[in-house]
């Protein structure tokens, strides 16, 4: 057997499978046909596959392997641009604020509304450069920047099209109920998501999404969304508690979402219920940076996922940033941070092939960083320590 590629002598190899990290010194992992088929030691690994056999051989000493990080929240696909209210925020306008006054989502809104689908793919297309030159390998995208059933079609077929042309895992998720577009009726926006978009757009995506906050949609407009979600097949997952503590959790946890997103209000009730339902809670250290607000606290959970929250108002394509500030803003250890932005993210998209981790039979999706211990990818904030990406054994990015 030559068909397959091995990398070997890695300095360390960090695997998160199950509920602890396994950090191997001296370590080797075996691709074929896509799918790992051994992890391990060196001396185990290339016993049974030679480097010398190989049809592809990496020499990774004094570097670190880790699975491809598995990006589960963003709003990637969007067009516009809203660096001015950056500044806003710097002079001290809150988020609600910019809102109020026409900006934020329905600045984007404008923009996605007048944009080609071609640009829409294209810009897409970019940004998936951007993640996996970052070590992404799984990423979600969700709609929502189109709140009406062509717009958020339009935005759906787009991902679907990038989807096509780029080596990513790109996850469809279908976000209607974002905001309310200028000049609507809640109640009456809320019936239009679910009586003209659902079934317009059910067949392009996976998941549905909900913006389950104060003075967008309430706890009870978000599950009939999601419910209905649910009935026209989509899993649902739900943005909560982002702002204020309103029952987003709760609405989680009752509808058995996959994930309950953003988290900073949340309790410990909130904690309990969400894992009594079995539902993974994704943390964004990103958008508690951009915001510049209290950290969501991870003590609060069993296990949490972390994800970048990519869109215009939280503009960072990189899982290692957001590893980073996991360890830097809300105090998690590397390789826990890690298994977050990998194996538990896996989770969050109902991902149970092992995606996120490097067991056997798991997708060959691999980070080789340049660094030589899993400590030093989060202790290096503020530069990119990724070398090679490999996506079902094929390297996509190699610096």
């Amino acid at each position: 057997m030559t068909d397959y590629t091995v990398i070997h002598d890695a300095a360390e190899l960090l695997d998160p499978t199950g509920s602890t990290v396994t950090r191997i010194a001296d370590a080797a992992v075996a691709i074929s046909e896509g799918t790992i088929v051994a992890s391990g030691s060196t001396d185990a690994v290339t016993h049974e596959f030679p480097p010398e056999n190989a049809a592809g051989a990496i020499d990774a000493s004094g570097k670190v392997v880790l699975p491809g990080f598995v990006d589960s929240h963003t709003h990637a696909v969007f067009a516009g641009d809203r660096s001015e209210e950056f500044t806003a925020k710097l002079e001290g306008k809150s988020y609600q604020e910019i809102r109020n006054e026409g900006g934020g989502i329905l600045r984007t809104v404008e923009a996605v509304r007048a944009a080609s689908m071609a640009e829409l793919v294209e810009g897409l297309l970019a940004r998936l450069d951007q993640m996996v030159a970052h070590g992404t390998t799984t990423v979600e995208v969700k709609s929502g920047y189109g709140l009406s059933v062509e717009a958020e079609r339009k935005l759906l077929e787009a991902i679907d099209v990038a989807a096509d042309r780029h080596p990513l895992d790109v996850v469809s998720t279908f976000m209607g109920a974002h905001d309310v577009p200028a000049g609507s009726d809640t109640d009456e926006y809320v019936e239009t998501v679910i009586d003209d978009q659902l079934p317009a757009v059910a067949d392009l995506a996976e998941f549905c999404d909900v913006f389950c906050e104060a003075g967008v949609f309430t706890t009870e407009q978000s599950r009939r969304v999601l419910e209905a979600g649910a009935d026209a097949g989509l899993t649902p997952k739900v943005h909560a508690e982002e702002f204020e503590r309103i029952g987003g959790a709760r609405v989680a946890a009752d509808v058995e979402a996959a994930s309950a997103d953003h988290l900073l209000q949340a309790t410990a009730e909130d904690a309990e219920a969400l894992a009594a339902a079995d539902v993974t809670p994704v943390l964004l250290p990103g958008t508690a940076f951009t915001l510049d607000t209290e950290y969501a606290d991870p003590t609060l959970f069993e296990e949490v996922a972390i994800a970048t929250d990519f869109n215009p108002n939280c503009h960072s394509m990189s899982m290692e940033f957001a590893v980073d500030l996991a360890c830097h803003g809300m105090r998690m250890a590397p390789d826990t941070a890690l298994r977050s932005a990998t194996a538990v993210a896996a989770k969050a998209l109902d991902r149970t092939n092992g995606t996120g981790t490097l067991q056997v039979g798991a997708p060959g999706d691999v980070i080789i960083s340049s660094v030589s211990s899993v400590d030093q990818i989060p202790y290096n904030f503020g530069i990119s320590t990724i070398e090679t990406v490999l996506k079902d054994g094929e390297v996509v990015y190699h610096d």
